[in-house]
C-alpha cells in the first residue's frame, strides 16, 4: 500500500474529529461560555497565571504533551503490523485523546486552574486524592528521567542536533521579550523565529558538536543529563512568559513545519509500506498485542500526562474559555499527526520487508532511532535533501519535543511536591521543591552508573501508569458531567476501556517482573495496581453518589466555579 494513501486517510479522520466532534463536545458537553472569566484573568500573577494568545498557548500545550512518546510508542508498536497501530492512533485521537485533553483543560479552568490531583480530592475524596498524587509523582518521575536519557542519547548519536537544540533556548528567550515586553507583531516574530531555528539546523549540520570521552568525571551521556536537569530546574522557576511559553510556541511552529516536510516528502516520493499489515512472524518473546498495544502507544492515542499538562499549566493561561477547544482538542490532533508520521516513517522508510525485520528483530526495538532513520530516507527521496541534514531535522524534532516536555514535566513535578507538602502540613518554596525534584530524578537516573541509564529502569511501567492516569482523569470529568446531568457516556465508555486495558497490562507485567526477578519493578507494579483498584472503587462510589444527588444547573455551576478580581468564591461542587 502506498504511504500517501494512509497519510491522507489518517489526516482526514483527525481533522474531521476536530471540525465535527470537538464542536459537539464544546457546545453540548462542556458548553463553553465566552463570558466566563478564566483563572488567567482572575488569579493573574505574572508567573503561572498569565492570559495568553491561543496560538501561543497551543504551541506550549502541543509541544509539552507531545514529547518523544508519540514517536517512541508507535515506532515500537508497529512490530504487530501497521494496521493495529494506525487504527488505535486515529480512533484514539478523535474519540478519546481529544475529548480527554479538552475535558481536563475545561474542568481545571472551571476550578481555579487546580490540578487533576486536587480535583480528585474534590470529586473522589481525600484517600483517592492521596493515591492519585502517588501515581502522578511516579508518572512525572518516569517522564523526566527517561526523557533526559533519550535527549542525551540523541545529542551524542546525532551531534549535528546540539547547536539547534541549545540555540532554540536563546531564540525562545528573545521571542518572549519581543512578544510580552516589546509587543512586536506576533506573525512577524513567529516567522523570524522559525527561520532562525531552521538556519540553526543548517549550522548544526555543518558544525557537529562531539564531546570528549570524559567531562568532569562523566561520559557524554551523563554530562548532557546533568546539564538538561539543571536547565529544566532553572526553566521551571522562571515566569512562564519568559521561557516556557515562547520556547514551546516557536518549537510548536518549527515542529509543525517539520511534520509538513515529512508529509510533503511522502507525497513527493510515494513510498510503499513495506511493513506487514498484521505481523504474523513476530520475534520470539513478543507479548500479546492485546492489551499491550493500547499501553505501548499511549501518547498519540490517549495519555494521562496530557491531563497533567492541561490542568497543571495550560488551564492557568487560557484567555477565553472558548479557546479550550483549539488548545486542548487540536493539541491532541497535533500529537496524533506526529504519531501517524512515526508509523509512516518506520513502515515506509525502509526498502524491503527484510530490512524492516532486521530493525524489528525483538520487541522494544525501533523507537526514535527507527523514526530518524526511516524518516530521513523518505525526506531524502522526496525533497532531495542530504541524508545527514534530513537526519538532523528529525533528530532535532525529537529532541525539542522531548525537551519541551521535560521543561513542563519538571515544573509540574515541582507543583506536585508542593501539593504533597501542603497536605503534610509542610510549606515548600519553589526553590526547595525544585531542588527536591532534581535530587530524586538525578538519583534515579544515575542509580545504575555514570551513563545515566538508571533513568530507564522504571520506564517499563510508563505505558500502564500513563494510561491508568488517563482513565482516572476521565473518571473526574465523568463525575462532573453526571452532577451537571449532561451526556457522559462518550466519557464513560472510553474510561472503562482504558481502565480495563491498563489494569490488565499491570497484571501481565506482574508475572513478567516476577519471572525475571525484578523485585523493584514488581514492588512498584503492586503499589500502582493497589492504588488503581482503590481509586476505581472510590470513583464508582462517587459516580453513584453523583447520580443520586440533586442536579446542578449550568447557572449554579458558573457561580460555584467563579473567582472575581482575585477573591475566591469557589464552592465545592459535590
Amino acid at each position: 500500500m502506498n504511504a500517501l494513501v494512509l497519510a491522507l486517510i489518517g489526516v482526514a479522520i483527525m481533522l474531521g474529529g476536530y471540525f465535527l466532534y470537538s464542536k459537539y463536545l464544546g457546545s453540548r458537553i462542556y458548553r463553553l461560555n465566552a463570558s466566563f472569566r478564566t483563572p488567567a484573568h482572575t488569579l493573574e500573577d505574572g508567573v503561572d497565571y498569565v492570559p495568553t494568545n491561543r496560538y501561543v498557548l497551543w504551541g506550549h500545550h502541543f509541544t509539552s504533551v507531545a514529547g518523544a512518546a508519540p514517536i517512541v510508542g508507535p515506532a515500537i508498536a508497529v512490530i504487530w503490523g501497521w494496521v493495529p497501530a494506525f487504527l488505535w492512533v486515529t480512533i484514539g485521537t478523535v474519540f478519546i485523546a481529544g475529548m480527554h485533553d479538552f475535558g481536563a483543560l475545561w474542568a481545571s479552568a472551571r476550578h481555579r486552574g487546580q490540578s487533576i490531583g486536587t480535583l480528585s480530592g474534590t470529586y473522589i475524596g481525600r484517600n483517592g486524592r492521596n493515591l492519585f498524587l502517588v501515581i502522578i509523582f511516579l508518572l512525572l518521575l518516569m517522564v523526566n528521567a527517561a526523557f533526559a536519557v533519550v535527549i542525551a542519547k540523541l545529542l551524542v548519536s546525532t551531534p549535528t542536533s546540539v547547536i539547534p537544540t541549545w540555540g532554540a533556548v536563546i531564540v525562545a528567550l528573545l521571542i518572549g521579550q519581543a512578544i510580552y515586553r516589546l509587543k512586536w507583531n506576533l506573525p512577524l516574530v513567529s516567522l523570524v523565529g522559525v527561520v532562525t531555528l531552521y538556519a540553526l539546523m543548517l549550522v548544526g549540520d555543518s558544525l557537529p558538536v562531539t564531546l570528549p570521552e570524559t567531562i568532569l568525571g562523566l561520559n557524554p551521556n551523563g554530562f548532557w543529563i546533568v546539564v538538561l536537569f539543571l536547565y529544566a530546574g532553572v526553566a521551571s522557576l522562571l515566569p512562564v512568559w519568559v521561557l516556557l511559553q515562547p520556547r514551546d510556541y516557536i518549537n510548536g511552529l518549527q515542529l509543525f513545519v517539520g511534520l509538513i516536510i515529512l508529509y510533503g516528502s511522502v507525497a513527493l516520493s510515494l513510498p510503499t509500506l513495506v511493513a506487514p499489515t498484521f505481523n504474523t512472524q513476530l520475534p520470539e518473546g513478543t507479548p500479546s498485542m492485546v492489551p499491550l498495544l493500547f499501553v505501548t502507544i499511549a501518547c498519540g492515542a490517549i495519555s494521562g500526562f496530557h491531563g497533567l499538562v492541561s490542568s497543571g499549566t495550560s488551564s492557568k493561561q487560557i484567555d477565553k474559555e472558548t479557546d479550550e477547544r483549539f488548545v486542548g482538542y487540536f493539541g491532541a490532533v497535533g500529537e496524533g499527526l506526529l504519531a501517524l508520521g512515526a508509523i509512516i516513517a518506520t513502515c515506509a522508510g525502509y526498502q524491503t520487508v527484510t530490512q524492516w525485520r532486521e530493525v524489528y528483530s525483538a520487541f522494544g526495538k525501533g523507537g526514535v532511532g527507527a523514526f530518524v532513520e526511516g524518516g530521513s530516507g523518505i525526506i531524502h527521496a522526496g525533497l532531495g535533501l542530504p541524508s545527514s541534514l534530513s537526519a538532523t531535522i528529525l533528530a532535532t524534532m525529537a529532541v525539542l519535543f522531548a525537551a519541551t516536555t521535560m521543561d513542563t514535566g519538571v515544573r509540574l513535578q515541582r507543583l506536585v511536591v508542593q501539593e504533597i507538602g501542603g497536605h503534610l502540613g509542610v510549606k515548600l518554596s519553589n526553590i526547595t521543591a525544585t531542588v527536591t525534584v532534581l535530587v530524586v530524578a538525578l538519583a534515579l537516573t544515575f542509580s545504575s552508573g555514570g551513563d545515566g541509564s538508571g533513568g530507564l529502569v522504571i520506564w517499563p511501567l510508563f505505558g500502564t501508569t500513563n494510561q491508568l492516569m488517563a482513565a482516572l482523569t476521565l473518571c473526574i470529568i465523568c463525575i462532573i458531567l453526571i452532577r451537571l446531568r449532561r451526556p457522559y457516556r462518550m466519557v464513560l465508555i472510553p474510561m472503562v476501556f482504558v481502565m480495563a486495558v491498563s489494569v490488565w497490562a499491570l497484571v501481565i507485567q506482574l508475572g513478567t517482573f516476577y519471572g525475571s526477578g525484578n523485585w523493584m519493578l514488581l514492588t512498584l507494579d503492586v503499589i500502582i495496581l493497589v492504588a488503581a483498584v482503590w481509586i476505581i472503587v472510590a470513583s464508582v462510589s462517587a459516580m453513584r453518589d453523583a447520580m443520586a444527588s440533586p442536579a446542578i444547573t449550568d447557572a449554579e455551576f458558573d457561580e460555584a466555579t467563579a473567582v472575581t478580581d482575585g477573591v475566591d468564591t469557589h464552592a465545592r461542587v459535590q
